[in-house]
């Protein structure tokens, strides 16, 4: 079969903290529910509930990630955005020494680009210096755990990786784009005075590095080449990310070789020519398969993609 771009149907994921800013990109939100997350790309377990794409476009629409790809491999990356009308639970994701001795758990390493954040939000990465298992757990008790985290001001255009171990969330008023291993275990430890969610304090007390120390990193800076306008974020084991916008309009070829990338358009709406014609409008999530290499992607001008690189291999038939 000839590789050709492919888009899915978002998997939209009712949250507690959740609202309805998803709208601005895209997303067809139900009116009474509040959604905090969609899934643009997974690949999960048959055990987890809309935990797989399903393609949307070409040859291979109706079926679901999972039977487009080669053998039992999995795809290594969920991606998502995530609209946090209100605090995320402080949590954390399973560390490598956890998940080796609980097969059910998966280590789960993050991103966040950050696309909007209303004046004042925060983002909480890490715990300050010092910080015990003895004293976070007296802060969960007394309810002052921010107190014990690291708190960062952000602002549209940032970039945080938070490998698994870190003890995190995400503040009210901040809509990201996430990159992550594709796991979709979570430890919460405290909720800010919701009580109605289950808590794990003793798997997230196994998690948490708490001998980690915390710099906020330094934000890069676009580099112009060309008509564009390229910002490199993070560049991990697990995926890469950049940024690209267009400082005029510009078309440009497609060429995929020993490894999947997929985009996510975040500004703009742009078009790919392909025998499989795709309408990539703001919102949109593209894969581009190994082999690809007789696609183009017009860009307009001042709109922009999230470009997410994995390792070098051939999943796809």
């Amino acid at each position: 079969m000839e590789p050709y771009p492919i888009t899915f149907e978002p998997i939209l994921k009712e949250k507690v903290w959740g609202g309805c800013a998803l709208e601005r990109y895209g997303k067809k939100l139900p009116t009474d529910t509040p959604i905090g997350e969609s899934w643009e790309l997974a690949d999960l377990p048959d055990s987890i509930e809309g935990g797989k794409s399903v393609i949307t476009n070409g040859t291979l629409a109706g079926k679901t990630l999972a039977e487009a790809i080669r053998g039992d491999a999995c795809f290594p990356l969920l991606i998502k955005f995530l609209d946090a009308n209100d605090n995320l639970s402080v949590q954390v994701h399973p560390s490598k020494n956890f998940a080796e001795n609980h097969p059910e758990t998966h280590l789960k390493s993050e991103a966040w680009v950050v696309l909007d954040a209303e004046p004042s939000s925060y983002i909480y990465v890490g715990l300050k210096h010092g910080t015990t298992e003895e004293a976070l757990r007296a802060a969960i008790d007394d309810n002052s755990v921010p107190e014990l985290l690291n708190a960062i001001e952000v602002s549209k255009g940032e970039c945080y990786y938070l490998p698994s171990g870190t003890c995190h969330a995400l503040g009210a008023g901040v809509l990201v784009a996430e990159v992550q291993t594709p796991s979709d275990t979570t430890f919460r430890l405290w909720d800010w005075g919701r009580t109605h969610r289950e808590m794990h304090v003793d798997q997230a007390m196994q998690c948490i590095d708490f001998d980690a120390l915390f710099t906020p990193p330094d934000q890069a800076s676009p580099i112009a080449s060309g008509p564009f306008l390229t910002t490199q974020y993070v560049d991990t084991p697990h995926f890469s990310i950049e940024r690209v916008e267009a400082s005029e309009d510009v078309a440009f070829p497609l060429i995929v070789d020993d490894a999947p990338v997929v985009i996510m358009v975040v500004d703009g709406d742009m078009t790919i020519e392909h025998s499989t014609h795709v309408d990539a409008s703001v919102g949109t999530t593209v894969l581009l398969p190994t082999g690809l290499d007789n696609a183009t992607l017009h860009m307009p001008r001042d709109s922009a993609i999230l470009r997410f690189d994995l390792p070098s291999q051939k999943i796809f038939a």
